[in-house]
């Protein structure tokens, strides 16, 4: 299966599962209000070491609640699968030209992958990581290359007219890379899949909350 880091979903697969971010409003609200009193106290009072260990539990509260769900979202995919093609990502350049670096670093990418690396090598998985760069412009049915701004979240190819949703399109060319990738040799314990499906599948969407609360999308 391709892996598409998503913008609106936090991952967008090729079989054209989404599995939702999660929802940290809260937490975020109760961390700003936490340093907001923070602020009102004198630095280095009594008073002020103790509002600061409380803003800090309120940021671990939110690092932990993060940290769960891609346990529990990583576990799924390396049982369900046999093979995950993703991108390899380098985060910290996204992070720093990003308007939306907050949420990238809510989603966790690098930890994501180094997760899902560690538990696939328990469960027998391979995972494979391809170069990033084109598989939102190129499309999966033709391979032509369309530039069309990030609002923009439908794939419509001008060469061959083929369209569908923009993350899906971007997750079918991130596992033709992976099977390309293996085909060259880089790997003699993979299963035998040398094509992608003609047909897209239906669109399945999960929310990030059945993920945490039961750690299976499917359930």
């Amino acid at each position: 299966m391709g892996v598409d880091l998503g913008i609106t979903s936090y991952i967008h697969t090729s079989d054209n599962l989404t599995v939702g971010t999660l929802d940290l409003s809260d937490e975020y609200n109760r961390y700003g209000r936490e340093q907001r009193k923070l602020a009102q106290k004198e630095h280095g009072s009594n008073n002020w070491e103790k509002q600061r260990r409380k803003v800090a539990k309120a940021k671990r509260r939110i690092k932990r609640k993060v940290l769960d769900y891609q346990h529990k979202l990583t576990t799924w995919l390396v049982r369900e699968y046999d093979l995950l093609a993703v991108e390899d990502l380098d985060v910290k350049p996204m992070l720093e030209t990003s308007q939306n670096a907050k949420n990238k670093q809510d989603a966790a990418w690098s930890r994501f992958l180094d997760l899902l690396e560690y538990k696939a090598n328990l469960h027998g998985t391979h995972v494979v990581r391809v170069e990033p760069a084109g598989t939102t412009k190129e499309c999966s049915s033709c391979g032509v290359a369309t530039d069309k701004p990030i609002w923009v979240r439908e794939h419509s190819c001008p060469a061959c007219g083929h369209t569908e949703d923009r993350d899906l399109n971007a997750a079918k060319n991130i596992l033709d890379r992976g099977l390309r990738n293996i085909g060259a040799g880089r790997s003699e314990s993979t299963p035998m899949q040398t094509a992608l499906p003609t047909s897209a599948p239906q669109r399945e969407a999960v929310d990030a909350k059945r993920v945490v609360e039961v750690g299976n999308p499917e359930a």
